[in-house]
C-alpha cells in the first residue's frame, strides 16, 4: 500500500506544486528578494491577519575506477573565492542570533527555540565552522570531531538533522569508521543559518530531530546584486593558524532583464587542527597531534527567472569535495610493530553534488499567499582510506579503500494561505516530504594474503560488501494551523506530521561472495510514525519602553528517529578476531517533551529564556553482546539495542542589549542534564554548564568585540572506566578577541581579524573527547591554544 501511494504522492508533484516545496526553500532566504519566506512564527504584532504583502528581508565505482589507495589529497587547479554581501556596503552590527527583531529564517523552522545567524555576523565573528559558532555566539552548541556531527542539547549523530537548502542530509557511517559527512558545506558559501533546540521542528521538517536541527541556506543571486545594478559580486581571502589553513572565496552575480544567474565558488587549504600538547614522541605517549593536510572546495551555481514579481523558477547546480590525510605518529606505530612510523597513513575523501529545481510563488491576494517546490538529486560518498605497509603479520602493503556512496532523489513542498473565520485568525501551512535513496558500500584494497583462509588474513576483508545495498523510501505528509485571537495577542498552533519509512536490503555479488556475511540476506525494516505539536503563545505586554513585547509560550512536541543502514545491516569481521554486526530488529527512537519559557525585547534590547524537559525511549546504543573468546576471541561481538528510557532537561538563556550611542553587550546560556533511565547512569554525549558573554564597540567604520566562553566541570559521565568511560572535563575559561575594519577611501573593503583563545588556556571540549580507554595521554585530546585569524573581502 505504501509502494503505491509513494507512487501517486511523486505522480502528483506534477500537477504545478499543490502540496509543495521545502524545509528552507532557496527563495525563502534571498535577503532582498522579491518573493518573501512564509513567516509562521515569526515575531508577532497587534495586527489582523488578513493577507498582506510581506518583504523578504534579507563517479564510477570503486571497482571501475581501479583508484589507487595511496593518492594524495586532490588538489583543484584554481582557487576561487566565496563570501556573502549585506545589503549595504557598511557591515553591520552583529546582534544576537535569536533575538527579537531578527530576519526570519527558514519558515518551517521558526519558532521559540530557534536561532538564526546571518551572513553579516558570520562575516563579523569570522565564523567558518560549527566550532566557530559554538565558541564565540551559541553557548551549548559543540561540533563533536569524532562523528563529525553537531551536538544540540547534549545528542548528535543522527539525533540531530542538518539540511542544506531543504534538502536532509543522511548520517551516514560504517563499522570501520564512525564519521559522517553531515558537515559537506563551506560556510563562505552560505546566506544565513538556523538552530533549532529540541524536537519542536519534528511536526515540519520530519525524522531526525530529536536534539535539533541544523539548517543552512546558500547564497542566491540577489544575495550578490545592490540596488538596481544589473550585477555584483565579492572576493574574500583569509588565514587561520589553527589548523594553518588559506581559504578564498568568489562570487559573481549578473541580472539580464528578469533572469538572474550567479557562480560562487571556495577553496580552504590546511593541516592538522592544533592542540595543547607538547610531547611529538612516536607512539602511545605522544600528545601532540599527527600531521596532516586538507583540500576542500566547493562550486555553487544558480539561474533564477522571475514572471510577474510572483513566480520564480530555479535551477541548482552544487559540487563540494574535501580530502584529509593524516601520518600515523600515534600507538598505531612503533619502531619494532608491525605498523612502523613513516608506513602508516589513512586519510577520508568526501564528495557531494546536487541538481535541484525550485519553483516559488507570492501573492497575497491569490488563492494562496505561498508556495514552493524543490524537486533533487543528490549524491554522497564518503571514502576512508588507509595506506601501509605491514613489517610483521602478513608482511607486505596493506591498504583499503572502503566507500559509501548513497543517491538521493526527493521533493519537498509546502503551501500557506492567511484567513479569517469570524474573531480568529488562521494561517495555515501544509507540505509535504518525498524521498528514495539507494546505499552501497564496497571495500577495495591490497594486501600480502596469498589464500583466503590465513588466520593472520581473517580480518583482512576487501574486494567486498560489509553490508547489502539498502533501497530506502520515506514519506511525510503534514499540516499546521497558527490560530490568533484577541487581536492576535493568544496564539494557539496546532500541527502534526506523519511520516512512514522502509529500508529494504538487496543482494549484491560482492555481499554475497564477502566473507562477513550471514546466511540470506536480513529482514526489511519500515515504521511510521506521528508528530505532533502544539504551542501556545501570549502577548503579556505589547510595546513597552524597556521590554518591548513581552510574550510568554509553552510547547508539547513529539519526535522520532529511524535507525540508520549502518545500525542496521553492517557486519564486519570474522572467525578468529571479532564481530560488529547491526540490528534490523532495532526501533525507532521516539521523543516527548515540553519547552516553556518567555522573549522579549526587539533589536536594541531583547532575548529569551527557556526550559525544557524531554523524555526518549528507544535509544540505539552499541553494546558488547558476547565478550571475547570463542569463535571471536580478540573482541567478542559487539551491536546495537534499543534501551528503554532516557531523559534530558535544561535550561536555555540569550540576551543583547545595546547601549549608549555605540556599545552593545550580549549573552548566551546554556545548561543540560541527561540520564540514562535504564541503569540510571549519565550520558555521556552532554556537555557542561557554559556561558557566553560579549561586550563590543562600533562606529560604523571600525568595530571590535571582547567574548569569553565559561564552561564549568563536566563529570556526570556514564562510568569512569570500562568501555563507556566518559572523558571528566574540567571547567575553563577562555577569551578572543575580533575586529573589523572598513577604510573610509576603500569603502568596498572589509579587514577582519581575531585572536582566539588570547590567554593560551589548556582546555578540553566535553563533546569531542572519546567514550571508553583512552589510546592517548589526556594532552592529546585537547583544544587548540591561542590562535589568530585574518580575513579581507571586496564587494562591489
Amino acid at each position: 500500500m505504501m509502494n503505491g501511494l509513494l507512487r501517486a504522492l511523486y505522480c502528483g508533484t506534477a500537477v504545478g506544486a499543490v502540496l509543495v516545496a521545502a524545509p528552507g526553500s532557496a527563495l525563502a532566504q534571498a535577503p532582498g528578494g522579491v518573493l518573501p519566506p512564509v513567516t509562521v512564527d515569526a515575531p508577532h504584532q497587534a495586527r489582523p491577519r488578513a493577507a498582506a504583502s510581506r518583504q523578504a528581508a534579507g563517479g564510477a565505482g570503486p571497482r571501475q575506477r581501479a583508484r589507487d589507495v595511496r593518492r594524495a589529497a586532490p588538489r583543484p587547479a584554481a582557487a576561487a573565492v566565496v563570501p556573502v554581501v549585506p545589503t549595504t556596503p557598511a557591515p553591520t552590527p552583529a546582534f544576537l542570533p535569536g533575538s527579537s527583531g531578527r530576519p526570519a529564517g527558514s519558515p518551517l523552522l521558526q519558532g521559540p527555540t530557534t536561532t538564526t545567524t546571518t551572513r553579516a555576523e558570520l562575516d563579523q565573528l569570522q565564523i567558518q565552522s560549527i566550532q566557530d559558532l559554538g565558541r564565540s555566539v551559541e553557548a551549548g552548541i559543540s561540533f563533536n570531531r569524532n562523528n563529525n556531527s553537531i551536538n544540540i542539547r547534549g545528542l548528535d549523530g543522527p539525533r540531530v538533522l542538518t539540511t542544506i537548502d531543504g534538502i536532509r542530509q543522511s548520517f551516514i557511517t560504517d563499522t570501520r569508521v564512525g564519521s559522517s559527512a553531515t558537515n559537506a558545506f563551506d560556510f563562505d558559501s552560505l546566506s544565513s543559518l538556523d538552530l533549532v533546540r529540541g524536537p519542536g521542528g519534528a511536526s515540519l521538517v520530519g525524522p531526525g530531530t530529536l536534539g535539533g536541527a541544523l539548517a543552512v541556506r546558500t547564497l542566491d543571486p540577489r544575495n550578490l546584486i545592490q540596488g538596481n545594478n544589473t550585477y555584483g559580486g565579492m572576493a574574500k581571502t583569509g588565514y587561520d593558524s589553527m589548523d594553518r589553513a588559506w581559504f578564498g572565496s568568489a562570487a559573481g552575480a549578473a541580472r539580464l532583464g528578469q533572469t538572474y544567474f550567479m557562480l560562487q565558488g571556495n577553496v580552504r587549504d590546511g593541516e592538522e587542527t592544533e592542540n595543547h600538547g607538547r610531547v611529538a614522541t612516536i607512539g602511545s605517549t605522544r600528545t601532540k597531534p599527527n600531521p596532516a593536510s586538507f583540500t576542500q572546495y566547493g562550486i555553487l551555481g544558480k539561474i533564477h527567472h522571475y514572471v510577474d514579481e510572483v513566480h520564480r523558477f530555479g535551477i541548482t547546480g552544487e559540487v563540494f569535495r574535501r580530502g584529509d590525510r593524516i601520518q600515523t605518529r600515534t600507538s598505531t606505530v612503533s619502531a619494532a610493530g608491525n605498523y612502523r612510523p613513516g608506513f602508516h597513513s589513512s586519510g577520508e575523501d568526501v564528495a557531494r553534488d546536487r541538481i535541484s529545481l525550485t519553483y516559488d510563488y507570492k501573492d497575497a491576494g491569490g488563492w494562496l499567499d505561498e508556495a514552493s517546490a524543490n524537486l533533487y538529486w543528490q549524491r554522497v560518498k564518503r571514502n576512508s582510506l588507509v595506506n601501509a605497509y605491514r613489517f610483521t603479520s602478513v608482511r607486505g602493503p596493506f591498504g583499503r579503500d572502503n566507500e559509501y556512496e548513497e543517491n538521493a532523489f526527493g521533493f519537498i513542498g509546502h503551501v500557506a494561505k492567511s484567513m479569517t473565520t469570524g474573531m480568529f485568525s488562521h494561517r495555515l501551512l501544509a507540505g509535504t516530504e518525498l524521498r528514495t535513496t539507494s546505499l552501497t558500500q564496497y571495500s577495495t584494497g591490497v594486501d600480502s594474503c596469498s589464500f583466503a583462509f590465513s588466520p593472520a588474513c581473517n580480518n583482512l576483508h576487501t574486494n567486498q560488501a560489509d553490508m547489502p545495498k539498502v533501497e530506502g523510501q520515506m514519506v511525510g505528509l503534514y499540516v499546521q494551523d497558527e490560530i490568533g485571537v484577541f487581536d492576535n495577542r493568544l496564539r494557539v498552533t496546532p500541527g502534526v506530521r506523519f511520516d512512514w519509512y522502509e529500508e529494504r536490503p538487496q543482494n549484491t555479488p560482492s555481499y554475497t561472495n564477502g566473507g562477513s556475511h550471514p546466511v540470506g540476506l536480513p529482514p526489511s525494516s519500515s515504521d511510521s510514525a506521528w508528530s505532533p505539536r502544539v504551542r501556545v503563545e501570549y502577548d503579556v505586554v505589547r510595546d513597552t519602553p524597556w521590554l518591548g513585547t513581552v510574550t510568554a509560550f509553552a510547547q508539547w512536541s513529539k519526535g522520532f528517529r529511524a535507525p540508520t543502514a549502518n545500525e542496521l545491516y553492517s557486519r564486519f569481521g570474522a572467525v578468529g578476531t571479532y564481530l560488529r554486526t547491526g540490528n534490523a530488529d532495532l526501533r525507532p527512537e521516539k521523543s516527548d517533551g515540553i519547552d516553556v519559557g518567555v522573549r522579549f525585547g526587539d533589536a536594541r534590547f531583547g532575548g529569551s529564556m527557556t526550559y525544557f524537559h524531554t523524555n526518549y525511549k528507544n535509544f540505539i546504543e552499541t553494546i558488547q553482546t558476547a565478550p571475547p573468546g570463542g569463535l571471536y576471541p580478540q573482541g567478542g561481538i559487539s551491536s546495537y539495542r534499543n534501551i528503554a528510557r532516557a531523559e534530558i532537561h535544561g535550561f536555555e538563556a540569550n540576551a543583547h542589549y545595546f547601549f549608549l550611542e555605540n556599545w552593545r553587550v550580549r549573552g548566551s546560556f546554556s545548561y543540560v542534564r541527561g540520564i540514562n533511565k535504564d541503569d540510571d547512569t549519565f550520558i555521556n554525549s552532554i556537555p557542561p554548564m557554559q556561558g557566553i558573554i560579549g561586550l563590543a564597540y562600533d562606529t560604523g567604520v571600525w568595530g571590535t568585540e571582547v567574548s569569553t566562553k565559561i564552561a564549568a566541570k563536566r563529570d556526570d559521565v556514564a562510568s569512569l572506566t570500562g568501555g563507556t568511560a566518559g572523558f571528566v572535563a574540567p571547567g575553563y575559561t577562555i577569551w578572543n578577541v575580533t575586529a573589523w575594519w572598513q577604510p573610509t577611501q576603500l569603502p568596498n573593503v572589509q579587514f577582519y581579524a581575531g585572536v582566539y583563545n588570547v590567554f593560551d588556556r589548556k582546555y578540553f571540549d566535553a563533546v569531542t573527547v572519546p567514550v571508553g580507554t583512552l589510546s592517548q595521554p589526556r594532552d592529546y585530546y585537547s583544544e587548540p591554544g591561542r590562535t589568530a585569524k585574518v580575513t579581507m573581502k571586496y564587494q562591489f
